[in-house]
Parts: C-alpha cells; sequence; structure tokens
C-alpha cells in the first residue's frame, strides 16, 4: 500500500506542464476546462487533500455531511473566483495560495484537526477562490461556460476520488487517511521547492 501511495504521488509530480492545457479550437472549451485542472499537479494534490479532509472530518466529528459539504464549498466558491478573473476582478498572491492550499489542506487532513463543518467549510471555500481565479486567468480562446462546466466536473470527480479513496483506507485503518494526508504535504513541499 505504501509503495502505491508513493508511485501515485510521484506520478502526480511528474506530469508535463506541456500537456496541461488543450487547445480549444482543437478540442473544445469542455475538455479544455476538464483537462485543466488534471494535469497540474498542485491543483491535483489540493482536491484530493479536500477529498481525504472531508473523509477525516466526518470520521472525527461523526457529521457525515462533510463528505459532500466540503467538495460542494470548494466547487462553489471556485466557480465564484472564476468569474471574478472573467470581470477583471484581481486576486493577490494567487499561485502562492494555490500552493498554501495544498499544505493546509494536506495537513488539516493529517493532523486530523477537528472544527465546526462551517469553519471547515470557509476554509475549503476561500482557497477555492484562488483555484478558481488561476482556471479563469488561464481561460484563453475558450467559451466560458463550457470550459467552466469542465474544470468544475473535473474537479468534483478529483473531490470524488480523494473522498472514495479516504474512505477506503479508512476502512483498513483510520490512520491511512491522515498519512496521504502528510503526503499530499510532503508532495506539496515539493513542489515549492521546485518551484
Amino acid at each position: 500500500m505504501k509503495s502505491r501511495i508513493a508511485l501515485s504521488l510521484a506520478a502526480l509530480l511528474t506530469a508535463s506542464p506541456a500537456f496541461a492545457h488543450l487547445d480549444p479550437a482543437g478540442h473544445g472549451s469542455f475538455a479544455a476546462g476538464a483537462s485543466h485542472p488534471v494535469f497540474g499537479p498542485d491543483h491535483i494534490l489540493a482536491m484530493v487533500a479536500v477529498g481525504l479532509w472531508a473523509v477525516v472530518q466526518a470520521r472525527r466529528t461523526g457529521e457525515t455531511r462533510a463528505l459532500w459539504l466540503l467538495p460542494t464549498a470548494f466547487v462553489g466558491m471556485m466557480t465564484l473566483g472564476f468569474l471574478f478573473a472573467m470581470r477583471g476582478v484581481g486576486l493577490p498572491l494567487v499561485e502562492p495560495m494555490i500552493l498554501a492550499s495544498v499544505m493546509v489542506l494536506g495537513g488539516m487532513a493529517a493532523l486530523a484537526l477537528r472544527m465546526p463543518l462551517a469553519g471547515a467549510a470557509a476554509i475549503t471555500g476561500i482557497f477555492a477562490l484562488f483555484h478558481g481565479h488561476a482556471h479563469g486567468a488561464e481561460i484563453g480562446a475558450a467559451e466560458a461556460l463550457p470550459y467552466l462546466a469542465g474544470f468544475a466536473l473535473s474537479t468534483a470527480l478529483l473531490h470524488a476520488a480523494g473522498v472514495a479513496g479516504g474512505l477506503t483506507l479508512a476502512q483498513r485503518s483510520a490512520t491511512l487517511p491522515r498519512v496521504l494526508g502528510a503526503c499530499v504535504v510532503l508532495a506539496g513541499t515539493a513542489l515549492g521547492l521546485a518551484g
């Protein structure tokens, strides 16, 4: 199991930036949006961390709504961040905040920090605003609505993978989702040092 986790993280970190964006003219705006979060290791790690933290929160607090509320808060606020970018509303420190989201959300899962569901959703949503802004700033020639639908669906699927993986690991041991959260933090550290 540990070797699978290590291999998965290594694959995420070696994704080539050359494939980060599909050309909307050749592939369509929806496909361009859907590919955006999938080929960025920082986005993937943050999305999976949201799912893992949702699982840890649900197990620690007994509040199973965390399993859908944290991912929903992320997608909702990410959409708002996208709309900010489309309207020309700037946000400071977008890239550093995206990297911080990997570290903080992964750390929340690793440390199994227990907090009220509203607070967990708020933290998740704040980081999502920056992810959405980055997606909007890099829209290129894509049409806004199909592009938004693509990256929102892709993000939701990555959250679902984090939740499903976290639930599967938690059935084996309550500490495994936390270990994977720590791996997300380490991978985020590696990304920060490489950048």
